[in-house]
């Protein structure tokens, strides 16, 4: 690694590190131990989500006997959320993304969790050389150029740096236009559009708004809410004078989407409401509660149930491990995530880079060659901007409060 730190300590710092691991490629049976961390929002209501996800990393760590490429695997738990905002915080983000680059043994960064999140990071960690692989992002912008604000994805790779970020989901080109096709297929013709101003939720639903026209679905008005508002009685009354069919909210649960339900289904309880996968997750039923049945919430895959295969026994043996924890929507992603990185560790060994440096820009190579994959979300690649080759999107039905699978969207 590169040490821009000078003087004694920094001197202490490195002799400590050379002396207690082996360099990499000196072959033998432990090379020494290196680190994968990962970056998701620990607190708040997208805890039980992400503890789905870190219990995922871990039985796939677990599984390979905690090494891969003959190094010891040591995986850290980092937190991006405060218990102040309940949800991921740019600060803390920011800072786990640096403390990573500091640390000479981390090789590998699963995350983000939060779209908004991974653009802080992606940047910082680019620059080190660290691959960077989220099993939940899902906005156009980070990896697809022309799919998202002007100057996305390059200024995302600063002075040249090589691309680093990966995801094992479908981006929301792919769901938003997914979403539009639904309203389309549920007989919509008017839809009203609301978003929570985030990257992600802004992103998703001005797809929706642009997809929606090939489908022949008038969209009437489009607004973005205040996450932190008391209530949305006012906009309720707004959008119930428009008369829509449907009101589509692109946005996550951690910006009040519970209350905004309410408040919507108050004013028309007959009015179709639709949601992305940003509301996929146990908290939203919990906090919409009656008001979210029969929410129409769109997903970029199959929920675990519908997973089958090597998905379908993962599962199994996902929830005989964690039980207090059922598998989420995005548990088998992490999963996924991981193993590919240990895979990746595996052949980037094989190369007996010369130290860490060396080691991190062969899993970077390795990650992006992924190809041809068989995994518990099927066989799929990677491509060259770090998208995934799978396009299945599905939609989900709350029904009895619970969200239950209805049909893969499809042309």
């Amino acid at each position: 690694m590169k040490f821009t730190k000078v003087g004694a300590l920094a001197a202490a710092a490195l002799f400590a590190f050379t002396a207690c691991s082996a360099t990499p490629g000196t072959g033998g049976g432990d090379k020494g131990t290196i680190e994968i961390w990962s970056s998701l929002p620990r607190q708040g209501s997208n805890k039980a989500q992400t503890d789905t996800v870190v219990n995922s990393i871990k039985l796939a760590i677990d599984e390979a006997g905690g090494k891969a490429g003959g190094y010891t695997i040591k995986y850290q738990d980092k937190d991006d959320s405060t218990a102040a905002t309940g949800k991921w915080d740019e600060a803390a983000e920011i800072k786990n993304a640096n403390d990573a680059v500091a640390n000479d043994a981390v090789v590998a960064y699963i995350g983000t969790f939060n779209s908004g999140a991974a653009k802080l990071s992606i940047p910082i960690l680019c620059q080190a050389g660290i691959v960077m692989t989220s099993p939940a992002n899902t906005y156009p912008g980070l990896s697809k150029a022309g799919k998202g604000e002007a100057g996305e994805p390059d200024k995302y790779y600063p002075n040249g740096c090589q691309r680093n970020y990966t995801r094992t989901v479908p981006a929301d080109d792919l769901q938003g236009r997914a979403g539009a096709l639904w309203a389309k297929q549920l007989g919509v013709t008017k839809a009203y559009v609301l978003d929570d101003t985030e990257l992600y939720g802004k992103g998703i639903a001005d797809v929706f708004v642009n997809e929606a026209p090939n489908f022949g679905v008038e969209v009437l008005g489009r607004d973005g809410i205040d996450g932190k508002a008391t209530d949305y009685k006012a906009l309720a009354e707004k959008i119930k004078a428009a008369a829509p069919e449907l009101v589509y909210y692109g946005g996550i649960t951690q910006n009040n989407a519970g209350q905004l339900f309410r408040d919507l289904r108050d004013a028309m309880p007959d009015v179709k409401l639709m949601a992305p996968d940003g509301v996929f997750e146990s908290e939203f039923l919990q906090a919409a509660g009656d008001a979210g049945e029969g929410a129409y919430i769109t997903f970029g895959g199959v929920p675990p149930d519908q997973l089958t295969g090597a998905g379908a026994e993962f599962i199994k043996t996902y929830s005989a491990k964690y039980p207090e924890a059922p598998a989420e929507a995005y548990t088998a992603y992490g999963y996924e995530a991981a193993k590919v990185i240990l895979a990746a560790i595996e052949r980037a060994a094989a190369t007996n880079p010369a130290d860490n440096d060396a080691l991190r820009a062969a899993i970077l190579k390795e990650v992006f060659a992924t190809k041809d994959y068989a995994g518990v979300l099927g066989t799929w690649s990677f491509n060259a901007e770090g998208d995934t080759s799978l396009t299945e999107m599905s939609g989900n039905i709350v029904t009895g409060g619970e969200f239950v699978f209805d049909a893969v969207i499809k042309e």
